[in-house]
């Protein structure tokens, strides 16, 4: 006699199938997730500028300074919350970089040489 031989598990065709359909998923979404990824990286760029500038801007209402006026990163630095590490962008912390009260600070100025401000 005989036993009858149940079916188990999934055969090398099906398992196959089914990484070649991870390997196609993948291939399209890791890059659509690494653009997005450094357009996030380069518009939080643009917005720690904007604070630095508002920072600059509050330093010469509250000390007096006139325009022309430098201010330092370890004074704008203190009108930022979470002090320098809240102008990091991933990795990548912020430059010590100097201001001019009224003078516009860049996003290239504070991350000079930095990958992700190509996709501005």
């Amino acid at each position: 006699m005989k036993k009858a031989m149940k079916k188990k598990g999934f055969t090398l065709v099906e398992i196959m199938i089914v990484v070649a359909i991870i390997g196609l998923l993948a291939a399209i979404g890791i890059p659509s997730f690494q653009k997005a990824r450094s357009r996030t990286m380069a518009k939080t760029a643009v917005n720690n500028a904007r604070l630095v500038n508002a920072a600059v801007d509050q330093i010469a209402m509250d000390t007096g300074l006139t325009d022309g006026s430098p201010v330092t990163a370890a004074e704008y630095v203190e009108y930022i919350k979470g002090k320098a590490d809240g102008l990091m962008v991933g990795a990548v912390s912020a430059t010590a970089a100097g201001a001019t009260v009224g003078t516009e600070l860049t996003e290239a100025d504070l991350y000079p040489g930095a990958s992700f401000l190509s996709d501005i």
